[in-house]
């Protein structure tokens, strides 16, 4: 069993955590100077993650797993399109994603019993249930505790590159943070949409009203104070650390890694002008500059009135180009097979509409989209019964999920580590690599 030890933080996680207000009062340089005791290396299947979370719960039932001999209420008003894998459908405004089926995977059996947001969202990002108040039925997740799937790869897997390990975008994952492994493994959040014209990442830019002669003499005087803390004996300096923040604030490299601006407008067009499609788009550019784990909330999934417009118009489209254009590029840059896309929401959508037109919550039944990184393409795992209530056989749980992730990142999930009040805390606790998957 591993003890809990402090471990490496990236720099931008650092930049951003006082942001966040995850852990406040934490400088900048003593965040990155928790980093200093990175681990080694593991031998890695995907160099990187690229996690799209459809926040508020997708309606696969619409999308990934339809129903075309079901009643109407059930079925909804779409029809479904061929692919060109040969024998398998989806709905019929994924046609981009429909002829690149042979790329990725569906997973139909992902199911779970949490159908809180809030709660199953904690499940999904931890592996971890929410706990019941004493004397309540009140469930209240706690990543106070417990770490997120980013956080993991970044405690496991250090840094690859000139960018953090662990990056969020446009905003902080829920219970996306590093619980009790610590702030050097919280995300850089890109708090900004890069869909917006003026899109930029804050915090690599200069301090305002800091010019050159100020900043040089600010260093001059930190210098002094770092010579007089040597002499009264204390171990170590932060000026190793704050230069290395001021070198990711200047970094030519991480700039450009951020810079989605200088792609062709062309290839933008194709990920589509949205949320999800910049974001994606960005997620593809940090990745490639050693990115470890990627997460993007996309919010707006959680459809319980008149969905079908909002589906229609809207949240499927932005998918079927996101998605189809995020594997096709990353294939075509060589990155698909280094790199595990994986696009799932916390829950799916009830089979039947309800009266207000909008389908409710339903984690009994949801689809799951893998691509890359080592994981068998062109195939559907595992189905559901007629009306999707639920899976037919061998459901897949958050924790099986968690497991191959991890799995084909070459992390070892059984590790066990120690909270500081000694509490075993397993990677992931149960679960199975999914065979049908992986291989």
């Amino acid at each position: 069993m591993s003890s809990f030890r402090t471990r490496p933080m990236s720099r931008r996680q650092a930049l951003h955590i006082g942001t966040v207000g995850m852990l406040g009062g934490l400088s900048l340089p003593r965040l990155l100077q928790m980093q200093a005791f990175a681990g080694t290396e593991a031998p890695v299947k995907a160099k990187s993650c690229i996690f799209l979370f459809l926040e508020g719960g997708p309606s696969t039932i619409d999308m990934w797993d339809m129903k075309p001999d079901a009643p109407a209420e059930v079925r909804g008003p779409y029809k479904q399109i061929p692919t060109n894998v040969p024998g398998t459908f989806i709905g019929e405004h994924l046609p981009k994603c429909a002829k690149i089926a042979n790329k990725y995977t569906i997973l139909r059996s992902h199911s779970h019993n949490d159908n809180g947001h809030t709660t199953g969202y904690h499940y999904v990002m931890t592996g971890v249930k929410a706990d019941f108040a004493d004397g309540t039925n009140s469930r209240k997740p706690n990543n106070v505790l417990y770490p997120s799937i980013g956080s993991v790869v970044s405690r496991e897997l250090g840094n690859r590159g000139t960018v953090p390990p662990y990056i969020n975008m446009p905003h902080p994952l829920t219970a996306g943070g590093p619980g009790f492994y610590g702030a050097e493994h919280a995300p850089f959040v890109i708090e900004g949409d890069p869909v917006q014209p003026d899109f930029e990442v804050r915090d690599l830019l200069p301090v305002e009203g800091i010019d050159a002669k100020r900043d040089a003499r600010r260093q001059k005087l930190l210098g002094g104070l770092d010579l007089s803390q040597s002499a009264a004996g204390k171990a170590g300096t932060m000026a190793t650390y704050y230069d290395k923040a001021r070198d990711l604030m200047s970094s030519p490299a991480a700039r450009k890694a951020f810079d989605i601006k200088s792609e062709p407008a062309k290839l933008r067009e194709a990920y589509g002008y949205t949320t999800l499609g910049q974001c994606a788009l960005l997620s593809r550019r940090l990745v490639e500059a050693g990115c470890r784990f990627v997460g993007t909330d996309h919010s707006g999934w959680d459809t319980h009135f008149t969905c079908f417009p909002s589906l229609e118009k809207d949240l499927i489209p932005s998918v079927d180009h996101a998605f189809s254009a995020l594997v096709t590029d990353l294939e075509d840059r060589g990155l698909l097979d280094s790199t595990l896309v994986v696009m799932m929401g916390e829950m799916g959508r009830t089979p039947k509409v309800n009266a207000q037109a909008g389908r409710d919550h339903w984690s009994a039944a949801q689809s799951v989209l893998f691509a890359g990184g080592g994981v068998k393409p062109g195939i559907v795992i595992g189905a559901t019964t007629k009306n999707a209530t639920e899976p037919t056989a061998d459901p897949v749980s958050v924790e099986d999920i968690l497991r191959t992730i991890f799995n084909q990142m070459g992390i070892d999930s059984s590790k066990t580590y120690t909270t500081p009040l000694g509490r075993p805390v397993p990677i992931v606790n149960g679960g199975r690599v999914i065979k049908d998957l992986v291989g």
